[in-house]
């Protein structure tokens, strides 16, 4: 498999794994955003969400958790955001599910994606939508 993150999680590529157990792994971003910026997959490859079990993404909640506890008081940070591009279209590069853990501080100078509203109607169309769709 020419996967980046499978080989990381095989051993075949050096990391700087932050967590590993049966389901899940943890490393090192190795462009990241802010020092500490954490990658977390499962160790399945699996290429979106929409393809993970429940199970597999629960493990990498509980994970994801864990890790931003210790990112804060290791790293002495005040928060922390969770990323995830899923899909092309969403900017996935590696097509391998996974958690950006991204250590925040105030006035780090990451702000919010742009915001918009709904048009007259829209909200209401895009609510039937989805609805029908659950």
């Amino acid at each position: 498999m020419d996967c980046i993150f499978c080989k990381i999680i095989a051993g075949d590529l050096p990391s700087y794994k932050v967590y590993e157990d049966d389901k899940v792994c943890a490393f090192l971003d190795v462009l990241p955003i802010h020092p500490g910026h954490t990658i977390i997959v499962p160790k399945i490859h699996v290429s979106d969400v929409e393809s993970l079990d429940d199970g597999e993404l629960c493990a990498m909640v509980t994970v994801m958790k864990k890790i931003g506890k210790a990112v804060m008081e290791g790293l002495g940070v005040k928060g922390y955001s969770i990323l995830l591009d899923n899909k092309d279209a969403a900017n996935q590069h590696v097509p391998h599910v996974h958690f950006h853990l991204v250590p925040r501080k105030e006035g780090d100078g990451l702000g919010r994606w742009p915001q918009s509203g709904y048009s007259e109607g829209e909200a209401e169309e895009c609510l039937k939508q989805i609805q029908e769709k659950l």
